[in-house]
């Protein structure tokens, strides 16, 4: 009697691993292809380093799989963040952001929207320096080359896009009557806010007030944007939006 009981424990045992091989097994086959694109690293001259990683946590929570790209160009200008004043140094996009994705990154000439389902644009100071040049032109701005034809590119093949903090002003200025949201208007927890959302509108897009911790969908175009570190918040609550808007991202990948 105890060895058959012994064989039973056995084969629950058995099917159970088989049952857990071929569930992480499905989660690797079937997970969505996601590129990321970075703009240096750091708040000031590239991307925000929380709102990156909180990104990668929600995607590898989701079972993607992740490719990181930058542009191979020169940085804007280069910030010391210890003092907040611009320095004499010359870095590269590329090679900064490598420092975020441990240096497992591609050039984004090399992007292409067919081999992936989604893209995600983190926000930081570098996405309106060195992805656009929004930071010194506002809605009069040029969006890099590259950057442009990514996004043209996964908005002509249906795939859903993520753009989190500043970087929802790069689909504003390519996608003309685009939906989007940098926070809560008239908020003093959003104080940067109030002049984005007049700009997006002066582009003819249209501005959608949405708290830290949720998303705003776009349906039309498959945008998904979230404020992130537009907003004065705690860090969890700008984790928690980046999270919704991945899952969102996901959702429709």
């Amino acid at each position: 009697m105890l060895t058959l009981l012994h064989r039973r424990a056995h084969n629950l045992l058995t099917l159970r691993a088989v049952q857990t091989a071929t569930s992480c097994h499905y989660v690797t086959q079937m997970g969505k292809r996601v590129a990321v694109v970075l703009a240096g690293c750091g708040v000031y001259d590239g991307t925000e380093v929380h709102e990156a990683s909180a990104v990668l946590v929600h995607l590898s929570r989701g079972g993607a799989s992740v490719t990181m790209f930058a542009p191979n160009v020169d940085q804007m200008h280069v910030v010391d963040h210890l003092k907040g004043e611009p320095s004499q140094e010359k870095r590269n996009v590329l090679v900064e952001s490598a420092r975020l994705a441990r240096g497992n990154i591609l050039d984004l000439a090399t992007l292409s929207a067919k081999d992936h389902d989604a893209v995600i644009f983190p926000g930081g100071f570098g996405a309106a320096k060195n992805l656009c040049t929004w930071a010194v032109q506002g809605k009069d701005c040029t969006v890099n080359g590259e950057v442009k034809a990514a996004l043209q590119a996964f908005h002509a093949e249906g795939k859903p896009i993520g753009l989190c903090c500043i970087a929802p002003v790069l689909a504003a200025k390519v996608f003309p009557g685009c939906e989007v949201t940098v926070g809560i208007e008239k908020d003093d927890k959003y104080p940067n806010t109030a002049d984005t959302a007049a700009a997006i509108g002066q582009l003819g897009c249209t501005h959608v007030s949405v708290d830290v911790a949720e998303s705003h969908v776009d349906e039309k175009n498959k945008l998904v944007t979230t404020a992130a570190f537009m907003c004065d918040a705690p860090i969890h609550q700008v984790f928690d939006g980046i999270g919704v808007m991945v899952q969102d991202v996901l959702k429709r990948a």
